[in-house]
């Protein structure tokens, strides 16, 4: 049904977050594809391909869904307390415009 090249994808990418309880966003950037591949991947074709690892799969992306709002919440937090941080520790003096944290840093 599908090429050997995007089933072998499909299923590496699987097994990844099987095994390791990774996000969308993480699976994505670990193998170098876009996050909506990897939704289309886990979401419709691993269907196709194993139904058996698209169980475990589904219970994984399912519990990431679930604390998504506590992850973003945490990112929130750390990254005003690291702007805090930056401003308290501006020995100048002046005011300071804080630095845009990219999503590496926070």
């Amino acid at each position: 049904m599908f090429n050997d090249e995007i089933e072998t994808r499909v299923v590496e990418v699987a097994e990844y977050v099987s095994a390791t309880g990774a996000t969308v966003r993480a699976a994505a950037e670990i193998f170098g594809i876009s996050k909506s591949t990897v939704h289309k991947d886990l979401a419709e074709r691993l269907k196709r391909i194993s139904p058996e690892l698209y169980t475990k799969v589904s219970h994984v992306l399912a519990k990431n869904r679930s604390e998504r709002h506590i992850r973003g919440g945490m990112a929130t937090k750390n990254k005003y307390k690291r702007n805090q941080d930056l401003a308290e520790n501006s020995n100048t003096g002046e005011i300071r415009r804080k630095k845009k944290l990219t999503r590496d840093e926070v």
